[in-house]
């Protein structure tokens, strides 16, 4: 998820292979993994964490983190 996404757009996340296991273990638990569309709720100021939406729940990520998953605009 690089820098160009704001609150509202929309996704479909791609690879999640550059995210450490525990994050992507987080994110299985919850419901998404390769495939699952996301959108973008929240962006918070000053590197804060990305307030995201997916399988009807919402859920922040850090940035860093964020920024290592690879999500497509749709």
């Amino acid at each position: 998820m690089n820098h160009s996404f704001k609150a509202g757009d929309k996704g479909k996340i791609v690879d999640l292979s550059h995210v450490s296991q525990l994050v992507q273990r987080r994110l299985l638990d919850l419901g998404i993994t390769e495939g699952s569309e996301v959108c973008v709720k929240c962006v918070m100021p000053f590197g804060g964490p990305i307030m995201i939406e997916s399988c009807g729940q919402c859920i922040g990520i850090r940035r860093k983190e964020a920024i290592q998953m690879e999500v497509v605009k749709i």
